[in-house]
């Protein structure tokens, strides 16, 4: 406090100096901090944001933006992590009121992204959190919570990193591919296997096919389809096989990892489903292909 004072007098006296006013106002300065971003999102309490707008993708998948109530906020999500969404969309309660239904969803976009986040939800038949979502009008509410760390990504932590996705599955993909394509000093080099019903299915293609094209030293991708309509088709058909794996990503070792997200059946087949007797959540065992490939728990992440 008295160095303060004593910088203020001195400058109070020099003031009708003119060959001292520069030094003056270079000792009366007080450098002003750029407050960080405000936080949209937060981890410990639900926060309900209004939909702006929807924008179809494909028959049954559309992304939706919701805002915050500050318009320069970001979401505060790390890569890679989720967020949760809730409603009162359960089983009915003797009181008349309804259970609250809670999903993950990773954010399609960029953590930096000012004043929204977008999430792509598919709508399945039975999916009742989809179908909610699908409901909304413009100026509908949804709560909100998070972000939920699911694995740190840290640059050039890997030389390369093989991705497997089903449908909506791609969605924590795309946040990883654009943390390492958004970093020119990442030199990690991403492989992403994209399997769908149709090529029609599938989300976002021409978005992913432009980060091929920008980055072809980086990021490449494939896709398998289960029919393939096309007659000039030039991915696979059918199911992700043993051949296809191979080919795409990285072998086994301590400089490769794998991450997986798709439907159940897909968890099954490529990797061994999520979760154990005790904890649903956890990991489980590597299975399916990547196990008879030589992937073990320290390769394999399944989102």
């Amino acid at each position: 406090m008295f160095l303060r004072r004593s910088i203020l007098r001195r400058c109070a006296a020099a003031a009708g100096s003119a060959a001292f006013a520069a030094a003056a106002g270079a000792a009366c300065y007080q450098p002003r901090l750029e407050a960080a971003p405000a936080a949209g999102l937060d981890p410990k309490s639900w926060v309900p944001l209004k939909l702006v707008s929807t924008t179809p993708l494909s028959a049954n998948t559309a992304i939706y933006r919701f805002a915050f109530d500050d318009s320069e906020a970001t979401s505060g999500m790390s890569v890679a992590s989720c967020l949760l969404v809730k409603a009162a969309i359960g089983k009915e309660k003797e009181d008349g009121s309804r259970g609250n239904v809670l999903r993950p969803y990773t954010p399609l976009s960029r953590p930096e992204a000012k004043g929204h986040l977008d999430l792509a939800v598919k709508v399945y038949p039975e999916g009742k959190m989809s179908q909610h979502i699908a409901s909304l009008k413009p100026g509908d509410t949804l709560d909100f919570k998070g972000p939920i760390l699911k694995i740190a990504y840290k640059p050039n932590q890997y030389k390369e990193i093989g991705m497997v996705a089903g449908g909506t599955g791609i969605t924590p993909m795309l946040q990883v591919v654009d943390e390492v394509l958004a970093n020119p000093a990442d030199k990690t080099k991403v492989s992403l296997v994209f399997g769908n019903v149709t090529e029609a299915d599938i989300l976002l293609k021409d978005e992913i096919d432009a980060r091929a094209k920008a980055h072809p030293d980086k990021f490449s991708v494939y896709y398998v389809v289960d029919r393939a309509a096309a007659a000039g088709w030039k991915g696979g058909v059918g199911y992700v096989t043993k051949d296809m794996l191979s080919a795409k990503m990285p072998p086994p070792s301590d400089t490769s990892m794998v991450y997986v997200c798709g439907p159940p059946p897909m968890y099954k087949a490529i990797c061994g489903p999520k979760g154990t007797p005790e904890d649903p959540k956890a990991q489980g065992e590597v299975g399916g292909i990547l196990s008879a490939m030589g992937y073990t728990s320290k390769g394999v992440f399944k989102f």
